[in-house]
């Protein structure tokens, strides 16, 4: 399963996060896969793309962090897997509805 992990640096501070991550890296346990990252203009915000089949990992991993951000763990799928998921139900769609 694929999640958008959004990561709210605690008082904006950038800095510490990125000086952990030189220090210690990732952190992430066995068996989740970090996909790639953007993080917003204002350093505020990171966005990460991660993949793993155990949601608890995601949990353990983000317990490694909270002290210096507050994460939010949304699912997500690409959008061409969604639009074929409805195609069928797209065109059998009432007009009238």
């Amino acid at each position: 399963m694929l999640f958008m992990v959004i990561e709210y640096f605690r008082n904006q501070d950038a800095r510490s996060v990125y000086r952990r991550f030189r220090e210690r890296g990732r952190q992430v346990p066995e068996g989740l896969a970090f996909m790639a990252s953007w993080v917003s203009a204002d350093l505020g915000r990171c966005f990460q793309l991660m993949e793993c089949e155990d949601v608890t990992l995601l949990q353990v991993w983000a317990s490694a962090w909270s002290d210096l951000v507050e994460i939010e763990i949304v699912p997500v799928a690409p959008g061409t897997d969604v639009a074929a998921a409805l195609r069928p139900h797209l065109d059998t769609a009432d007009p009238s509805a």
